[in-house]
Order: structure tokens, then sequence, then C-alpha cells
């Protein structure tokens, strides 16, 4: 038999996780505070699935936390997921703990506290670029040296004059592409026909000379 794996938290990326280590042969938890997203939950065949905060150490233990070999924190929140782990980790003695976190900044500070993996969308895709695992598909589409690449994220608020254009009508330099799009739980690459929506975190690749014009024509600023 599998390791029994805790999914606590999220939704979007909760629902792809289970189906994939369902089909793997894994034993899966879910835990969520949203009695609807909870009703979704269950129906996916054999996620068990337990209506409460993750972070609360009863809710744990109702689930079955004891019998865990991984949790995984997919909160919105980089502090909720660190304290989920964190309880886990040391008070359940959960071998292995992941946590999603927005910010990478806070990648080496949720390792400092005993949080095994730490994912993070940015620095992900920074790794990918600094293995060359990208490198070939954005050097054609923008023409500068890979050492001037720079990573960065632009919150695309309600007035942003960018919302509801197509990546193709952006008039961003050439040097500036949008490399991944961050909505709500998911994440994805987008296309040139791919819509830009209010509260969007866009990922940029771009040169550095060129990273101001870029936000400027996304946010108006």
């Amino acid at each position: 038999m599998k390791a029994r794996i805790f999914l606590v938290g999220g939704f979007e990326k909760t629902k792809y996780l289970a189906n994939s280590l369902i089909k793997q042969g894994f034993e899966v938890t879910a835990i969520n505070k949203d009695k609807e997203k909870c009703l979704q939950l269950a129906e996916i065949d054999k996620l068990e699935v337990y209506c409460g905060d993750g972070s609360k150490t009863f809710v744990l233990e109702e689930a079955g936390i004891y019998n865990a070999e991984m949790a995984i924190s997919l909160s919105d929140r980089d502090d909720d997921n660190l304290v989920i782990c964190g309880l886990c980790k040391k008070k359940y003695n959960v071998k292995k703990t992941v946590a999603l976190i927005t910010d990478p900044k806070k990648i080496d500070f949720f390792h400092r506290m005993g949080i095994d993996s730490v994912v993070c969308a940015v620095s992900t895709i920074a790794s990918l670029i600094e293995r060359h695992a990208l490198f070939d598909e954005i050097s054609a589409m923008i023409s500068i040296d890979e050492s001037q690449v720079k990573i960065s994220q632009v919150h695309i608020t309600g007035a942003a004059p960018a919302i509801n254009k197509r990546i193709r009508d952006l008039n961003l330099p050439k040097q500036v592409t949008v490399g991944c799009i961050l909505r709500g739980e998911k994440n994805f690459v987008p296309r040139g026909d791919s819509r830009i929506h209010a509260d969007d975190v866009l990922v940029l690749l771009s040169s550095i000379e060129h990273e101001t014009a870029a936000v400027r024509e996304l946010t108006g600023r």
C-alpha cells in the first residue's frame, strides 16, 4: 500500500493533485474549510474529504494526520501554509511537508523553519530559465542575452489599461514577454490570444532596461 498524503487548503490545485495521486495508487485526504468546495472535492472518486480549518490541531487530528506520510499545504496565504506544515512536521511527525508560497523571498525562511519542500511558481520559472529548460523558446520571442533576462511580477488592478486585452494586442517592447499568468489558484503559460483579467499577476521575462516600459503598458503607472 502506498503512502497516505494530505492536501490542506486550496481548490483547483487540490483537485488536480488529488486526481493525479489517486491514479498513482496513493491514499489521499483533502482538508478545506469551505463547505461548498468540500462538496465538489467529495465528487472525486476515492478522495477522503474533511471540512475544517487545516491550521487547527483538532481538525488535523480528526482527519487522521497521525497516519500521514506527506502533507502538502495549498492555501493562498503563505503564513497559513507555514503554520500548517509546521504543525504537521513538529507536532504530528509527518515525514515530508510541502508548502506552496507566492513570495519567492520567503523560500529560505520556510526552509529554516523546517519545511521540507517549498514551491513557488515564480522561482520555479526562474530555475527553469537558469537551467536552459525554457531559454530556446524564450529566445525566439525576445532577442536578448540570457544574462540580461529579468523576472518580475506585475499585479493587474481593476483600473489597469491591460484588462481584457489579448497578449498579442499589448504594445509591449519586443524584449519583453509574459512568461506566466497567476490567476487565483491557477497558473498557466499564456498564448497570444489569452486575455488579461483584473487581479491577474503577470510574470514578465524582460531585459532590465525595458521592464519599466512594460509595466507602464500593463498598469498605466
